[in-house]
């Protein structure tokens, strides 16, 4: 697996970092197990959390510092990038300040004598994150674990080593002890081998569904909790009764944040009939308005794909979805200019014995689909392997909470794009995976919940 730092908007290599061997991986694991045991799990908790507010501090401070790598080796606009450091920081301070509350005993009513569970840490963990959101993936597990007293191992993407080396350092330069949070650049098999380990107690994976099948199995067979956030195809349900600049608006933000590479990103559009024409033009319109261009420059707002092999991948998933019956409304092709651009996509008449009608387009493609009423909105929305989000947009909230109820998902947003923030829990059902991040849920995951029982 080659660590590679690649510019998606020039083309050029513009870094290689070597990977970790099995004799260096090694110690970093001892070195993992060793603070755990003897030094951060020891460390009070307002020791923990001055460490957390440091790092919230020093990413506030250095803002642009942290999302030019961002930038660089994903492609994220840079603007977009700026608001990742900011969320990342946000979410550090929110358990730094919440997890007093967050793992305070809870005393149980016994007849006789007395019972408290207590919330303990497992251990090390190891994560496994991806490229789409460099230090927000990360953050969600730092946040809360770093403050339960866990450590972290953490392999990311190899298309940022940058930005992974940058969330190491920060948790030096904000005082945490080596082993506190340690990076490394390992391949799958070396994963396997990591997960296996009998000093890893836990395993975090957000990623795709065939990462999410291996790793899941890996940590069941030795008998590791784990998380999984797989992707989704998020279905964005337009009502009849919805305001359509609204909708369309949300539309945009659903579909286009971060070029469309997003899990919780709008990704099937389901509206129905009486509005469809309006909401597709002006949707469309909004599309073509799009300028694409070099991400660092605020005047860009059509960035290009993570990689090369993202860009083959979508336009081989849009021919195959045409060869299968869909209409292209409008792109479908690469942008004929430097970097891994893709033209904004709208495809329609999906039918559902189309390969695409299934599948997770992981870049600014839309798939619209037409319904006559309410109910074969909630049918289409949950004819999905998926159920991460989902939107509902209409002016009548009550209505919109019954639609909320029936679809398949763990989160569903009303006359708002799918999003997120730190006292919001994030994940999904289905193949999306399973277990929370963020919030009071987010603490929960890796913890030991140590009865202490007094005769």
């Amino acid at each position: 697996m080659l660590y590679q730092t690649i510019n998606p908007y020039t083309e050029e290599v513009v870094e290689t970092f070597p990977s970790h061997t099995d004799a260096e991986l090694e110690p970093i694991i001892a070195k993992a197990e060793e603070t755990y045991a003897t030094d951060w799990s020891l460390r009070p908790l307002a020791a923990r959390k001055a460490v957390l507010k440091k790092a919230a501090s020093i990413l506030r401070e250095r803002i642009d510092e942290f999302a030019k790598p961002i930038t660089l080796e994903m492609g994220k606009l840079f603007r977009e990038a700026l608001g990742e450091v900011t969320l990342s920081a946000d979410i550090l301070e929110y358990y730094a300040d919440n997890a007093d509350k967050f793992l305070a005993p809870e005393k149980l009513p016994v007849k006789q004598g007395e019972a408290v569970i207590e919330n303990a840490p497992l251990g090390v963990l190891f994560c496994i994150e991806p490229w789409n959101y460099p230090y927000y993936q990360l953050a969600r597990v730092a946040g809360p674990n770093l403050m339960l007293g866990n450590t972290v191992v953490s392999k990311h993407a190899p298309n940022v080593p940058q930005c992974a080396q940058a969330f190491e350092k920060l948790f030096l330069d904000a005082g945490a002890p080596v082993g506190t949070w340690t990076n490394v650049f390992i391949s799958n098999e070396q994963s396997a081998k990591v997960i296996a380990d009998n000093r890893i107690r836990g395993v975090a994976l957000t990623g795709s569904e065939r990462a999410g099948s291996a790793v899941a199995s890996e940590a069941g067979l030795a008998l590791k909790k784990s998380t999984m956030e797989l992707g989704g195809s998020d279905p964005f349900i337009v009502l009849d009764d919805a305001d359509v600049d609204a909708a369309v608006k949300w539309a945009m933000v659903g579909r286009m944040q971060n070029t469309g590479q997003a899990c919780v990103a709008a990704k099937r559009f389901i509206i129905l009939d009486s509005i469809a024409d309006t909401f597709l033009n002006r949707f469309k319109n909004e599309l073509e308005k799009l300028k694409p261009g070099d991400p660092m420059d605020p005047e860009t707002s059509l960035g290009p794909l993570c990689t090369e092999g993202a860009l083959n991948g979508v336009l081989k998933q849009i021919d195959t979805a045409v060869k299968g019956g869909a209409k292209l409304l409008l792109g479908g092709k690469k942008l004929n200019r430097r970097g891994f651009f893709l033209e904004p996509t709208i495809l329609t008449d999906v039918k559902p014995d189309n390969p695409a009608f299934h599948q997770e387009f992981f870049a600014p493609v839309a798939m619209v689909f037409r319904v006559k009423n309410e109910k074969e909105a909630v049918d289409v929305a949950n004819d999905s392997p998926y159920g991460l989000g989902a939107t509902v947009m209409t002016e009548d909230v009550e209505r919109g909470k019954r639609i909320a109820r029936q679809v398949d998902s763990g989160m569903v947003f009303i006359n708002q794009a799918t999003g997120t923030a730190p006292d919001l829990p994030f994940g999904g059902v289905k193949n999306s995976g399973y277990g929370r991040e963020l919030s009071h849920l987010g603490i929960g995951e890796f913890v030991n919940k140590k009865l202490i029982r007094v005769a």
